[in-house]
């Protein structure tokens, strides 16, 4: 498991985020405080205080975890 703080703060970082994540067979969740949500969820998403930084946890190894970074990678909070 690899874990990276993201920043969604805009409907369409969200729509796109999710839409590139769903590509991959692997899990991803989204953690925010107490609350823990399917990451290619856009209810989910749109649930959490996305005025801060999430957490996201990919629930992957190996080969595909490079991919995945490449991608998610654009969204890492700074």
């Amino acid at each position: 498991m690899k874990t990276v703080d993201i920043s969604l703060n805009s409907i369409d970082k969200v729509k796109k985020f999710v839409s590139e994540i769903s590509k991959f067979d692997c899990d991803f969740d989204l953690v925010s405080g107490r609350y823990v949500i399917d990451a290619k969820s856009i209810m989910g998403i749109f649930s959490l205080d996305l005025s801060r930084s999430i957490t996201l946890n990919i629930h992957s190894s190996g080969e595909q975890l490079d991919e995945i970074m490449s991608v998610v990678g654009k969204y890492v909070a700074e």
